[in-house]
């Protein structure tokens, strides 16, 4: 597997044939996005690739469509390219098309052709923010994406979510090559203390759990409303157990960086 992070929770991975793409965002820098209830957020550095530079994208893992940190203008251009679009079902409800839409559980099929191998997308659990924010925040979903008949899961995209019952229990359940972890401990100055995404102390009590072979940190840079950010997260794996910190696998930002053993 090669990943290549373009910044935020955007990541081109190329497996077994594919080229799959997290969570487009492709402005540039200087932006800033209502998020609504009075929160919003500014865009605090550009793409580390250019959408233009990307290539052709089999199918796009899109955790949810409705905030413009998983999804901004230059993102939502290039949906119509992309092959395939698997995201929650109100996000596919808005985006209309040919966009799958899966509830937490449910899985989809992408056909491979010639010696390409089918695909499984399992939608996982994920709550953007604290207990009964949902209406709120709105539908998020991670993903497991499993190659050919292998119950083993290739790619796990955590999503942005906080770290709840279950989450850990899928992370249980779960055996996993590659964890894309969504971190960044979102706040927002009108909700106070409250999270909106896993902090690095949840992400490393995750990874403990879930034990992949790599996990890689995503989605806790680029942007104002990351409260805990890198900091937060070095602190976090300096502070972790062993075996927590040698899965961990930092990509720097632009560069296809192969995963495998």
């Amino acid at each position: 597997m090669i990943v290549t992070h373009v910044g935020g929770p955007t990541v081109l991975v190329e497996v077994d044939g594919w080229r799959l793409l997290t969570d487009p965002t492709f402005d540039p820098a200087g932006g800033r996005y209502a998020f609504g209830r009075r929160s919003s957020t500014a865009k605090l550095t550009g793409p580390a690739v250019a959408a233009s530079d990307v290539g052709p994208v089999d199918a796009v893992l899109l955790t949810h469509d409705h905030h413009a940190d998983n999804l901004d203008r230059a993102g939502r251009a290039l949906l119509p390219s992309a092959g395939t679009v698997v995201t929650t079902v109100s996000g596919a409800r808005r985006l209309g098309g040919s966009a799958r839409g899966l509830a937490p559980g449910a899985s989809t099929v992408l056909a491979g052709q010639g010696a390409r191998p089918d695909l499984s997308v399992t939608a996982t659990p994920a709550r953007h923010g604290p207990p009964l924010s949902r209406p709120v925040v709105g539908d998020v979903v991670g993903f497991a994406v499993r190659v050919g008949s292998a119950s083993s899961v290739a790619l796990w995209v955590t999503g942005d979510t906080v770290l709840y019952g279950p989450l850990r229990a899928a992370a249980s359940a779960l055996d996993v090559d590659v964890a894309l972890v969504h971190v960044g401990g979102v706040r927002f100055g009108v909700t106070g203390p409250l999270r909106y995404t896993m902090t690095g102390d949840d992400a490393v009590s995750l990874i403990g759990t879930l034990r992949p072979r790599v996990a890689v940190p995503v989605h806790y840079e680029g942007w104002s409303h990351f409260a805990d950010g890198p900091a937060g997260l070095e602190a976090a794996l300096a502070a972790a157990p062993p075996d927590v910190r040698r899965r961990v696998r930092r990509v720097e930002l632009g560069a296809p960086t192969s995963l495998d053993a």
